[in-house]
């Protein structure tokens, strides 16, 4: 009798050693009123059971979401309620929105949320096509290159795999490299500051809708222009994600040209023919390799993005 009284309490003891807690479970069922956010025109208080909420005031949560990113502004958005309907204040949006339309200026940015949005900054945000400057666009291309044969029966072959990258400023200018170096290699002198040893150009783009017009200059004893077509999309919403490389065209420019290359040489091309070039040593030649499409890579994703890995391990990597 004894043993078996001690036996079951010790049974009993292990159960409520080994249960693990579960309290969320006790919110199944349960519907949860929303918090109002700062600034709310409701005048019912309502006691926030989050401890983080009743710490930190509404103005200092306000003042932290404002240092945030949009897409950061995104991601805290999906903590909680509270956090939710805070980052569903207009302000957020509308600041987001003019600094990344720069160029169109604050009245006529006003005049396209009114007209085109609803007047709702973060409709605007998601709906509008905009380039991205919170990272890189890159395009990975691979051709076959045959190698050297020597006593041998068949030709050995090469598979060939270098990128394109693109880093656009708000201000209308961006950056261009065509190497063979992993990005997280290449987006360390990814700047204006870059050397000419690390083969940076920078030219300016003008945004149209969805379409993207660029232009450069390579530098040298016969300078090229190098003229870029564009397609901007997303895989989803406001993501903003892919370029189209529609075509891709190199000619020649003469040394009366030259002297607007500072400024603007997407002006100076403009109007131009694709079959048409100002220098008859470097005749005008319209690409049709290496036209892959752009993926974006945020700088925070650069060091794990997959278009680091070796060539015989990226292979199954298909942009879309």
């Amino acid at each position: 009798m004894v043993f078996s009284e001690l036996s079951s309490s010790v049974t009993e003891a292990n159960y409520h050693f080994l249960e693990t807690q579960r309290p969320w479970l006790d919110l199944y069922g349960v519907r949860l009123r929303p918090v109002p956010h700062f600034g709310s025109l409701s005048s019912r208080h309502v006691v926030d059971p989050a401890l983080i909420h009743r710490c930190l005031p509404d103005e200092l949560l306000f003042e932290v979401f404002a240092k945030l990113t949009p897409y950061s502004l995104g991601r805290a958005a999906c903590v909680c309620l509270k956090w939710r309907y805070t980052i569903r204040n207009p302000v957020f949006w509308r600041n987001a929105c003019l600094k990344t339309w720069l160029l169109c200026g604050p009245v006529e940015n006003y005049r396209i949320v009114q007209s085109k949005y609803d007047g709702s900054w973060r409709k605007m945000w998601l709906l509008r096509p905009r380039l991205r400057t919170d990272g890189l666009y890159i395009s990975r291309n691979t051709y076959i290159r045959a190698g050297v044969a020597e006593w041998m029966v068949t030709n050995p072959v090469h598979l060939v795999c270098y990128f394109r990258y693109i880093r656009f400023f708000p201000s209308g200018k961006f950056l261009y490299k065509n190497s063979s170096q992993k990005v997280k290699e290449v987006a360390r002198f990814m700047n204006f500051r870059a050397a000419k040893a690390d083969c940076v150009f920078s030219g300016r783009y003008t945004l149209v809708e969805n379409q993207v017009e660029a232009a450069l200059l390579y530098p040298g004893l016969r300078p090229t222009v190098l003229r870029i077509r564009l397609r901007l999309r997303g895989t989803t919403a406001g993501a903003n994600n892919r370029l189209d490389l529609l075509s891709l065209v190199t000619s020649g420019i003469n040394d009366s040209e030259l002297d607007d290359r500072d400024e603007n040489m997407l002006g100076v091309v403009e109007g131009w023919q694709d079959d048409e070039t100002h220098n008859p040593d470097v005749p005008a030649i319209s690409h049709q390799r290496g036209l892959s499409p752009f993926v974006f890579v945020p700088f925070e994703e650069v060091e794990t993005s997959v278009l680091n890995l070796p060539v015989d391990k990226m292979d199954y990597f298909v942009p879309g």
